[in-house]
């Protein structure tokens, strides 16, 4: 019974014990304060770095921990800007090793990369940036009084390449709703593809997804692609219909306005039929298609030809056959017999379909798809 009672009396001790541990006569948040950050030691003022295309690729910044008022430890971000930036509005903001608990923080050469284009330095050219660090504890967050310069040489093309990309902005035919914005064709790693509109003197810009908040990617000079802020984009010289190539692994861009699209006859050697733009990637024509009588038979092989104008040269350029055929269609023919592809070369035989026997003297109209979330193609339809 004394055991018992012992356990007891032990157990309403330490009873007492938490209760007392939870009592608080303040419950009241307090705001800690945190000194700034007086010295940064590295990277040096004005040191340049070479930027490298390798995953393991670091620069290490530190800077001397600061003094918080409760003893605790603080929280730490390095700030970048453009050189002449006084860190109102950041460039980028990265979070110190350890979540933010260390007084020192190593940035991969890919993140550099992306903060340099974000800072409006060319790919492959060498610029500044301007870096410090702010310093926190809770919401009380204080930045240094001192700062310093880096120089580095960024990489020729993006390390970081979009999975999507999509054209936006009241300039464009998606308009201005980033829900609404049109997508690019992937035409190999790296490399992307739209035909579309573009409206004079209104803006436009390139993203990576169709909601949040998107990378945006933008030209200055109309060949060198970068990315930008949130806010950046491009405003179109010329109304027009445009065939837009994107290429991150060397961040180019480059362009071609297309001035006439048809369908182009190969017994005629010639265009028959002209195709106006119908808007989102969309060319469509109507006439009547005569087959060219042989001594064989009649002949009905057709392709595709554009006329493009780029850097102020003209330039033509045929759209033929994805899967090569020497048949004409019939009900069962696939869908991919009608994919189209872009041409390397002019020619007139090549790469070329047959139009079905229903067409012969017949009002039909042939219409061109050439949208960046589906195969290119087209469809031919006997009115």
């Amino acid at each position: 019974m004394k055991t018992a009672n012992k356990l007891y009396i032990g157990l309403v001790c330490v009873l007492a014990l938490m209760a007392g541990a939870c009592k608080t006569d303040n419950l009241a948040y307090t705001d800690v304060k945190v000194s700034p950050v007086k010295s940064l030691y590295e990277p040096a003022d004005e040191r340049s770095v070479k930027l490298l295309n390798s995953a393991s690729a670091s620069l290490y910044f530190e800077w001397e921990p600061v003094k918080v008022e409760d003893g605790g430890a603080a929280i730490y971000e390095v700030l970048f800007d453009v050189a002449n930036g006084d860190f109102s509005a950041p460039v980028y903001r990265v979070v110190s090793d350890n979540n933010g608990y260390m007084s020192g923080a190593s940035i991969t050469h890919r993140v550099l990369n992306r903060v340099g284009t974000m800072a409006g330095i060319e790919p492959g050219q060498t610029g500044s940036l301007r870096w410090t660090v702010v310093a926190s504890r809770g919401i009380n967050e204080i930045r240094s009084e001192t700062s310093r310069v880096l120089n580095i040489t960024l990489l020729q093309g993006f390390v970081d390449v979009p999975d999507e990309v999509f054209i936006v902005g009241e300039g464009s035919e998606a308009g201005a709703n980033l829900a609404d914005a049109l997508p690019f064709k992937r035409t190999a790693a790296g490399e992307y593809e739209i035909f579309t509109r573009l409206e004079q003197g209104k803006t436009y810009r390139f993203v990576d997804r169709l909601s949040g908040t998107p990378r945006v990617f933008v030209t200055s000079n109309g060949t060198s692609l970068s990315e930008s802020m949130e806010d950046g984009s491009i405003t179109a010289d010329k109304t027009g219909v445009f065939r837009i190539n994107l290429d991150f692994n060397m961040a180019t861009l480059s362009s071609a306005e297309i001035t006439k699209m048809g369908v182009f006859f190969s017994p005629s050697n010639a265009v028959i039929l002209d195709m106006p733009y119908a808007g989102k990637g969309t060319w469509a024509g109507t006439g009547v298609i005569n087959f060219k009588q042989e001594s064989w038979g009649k002949d009905e092989r057709y392709k595709f030809q554009m006329e493009t104008i780029s850097n102020n040269q003209p330039a033509t350029v045929q759209l033929g056959t994805q899967n090569g055929t020497d048949s004409r269609p019939n009900s069962n023919s696939p869908a991919s017999y009608y994919f189209v592809r872009i041409l390397p070369n002019l020619s007139q035989w090549d790469d070329k379909w047959k139009f079905a026997d229903a067409v012969d003297g017949k009002s039909t109209t042939v219409t061109m798809v050439l949208q960046g979330d589906k195969d290119y193609t087209h469809t031919v339809h006997v009115n």
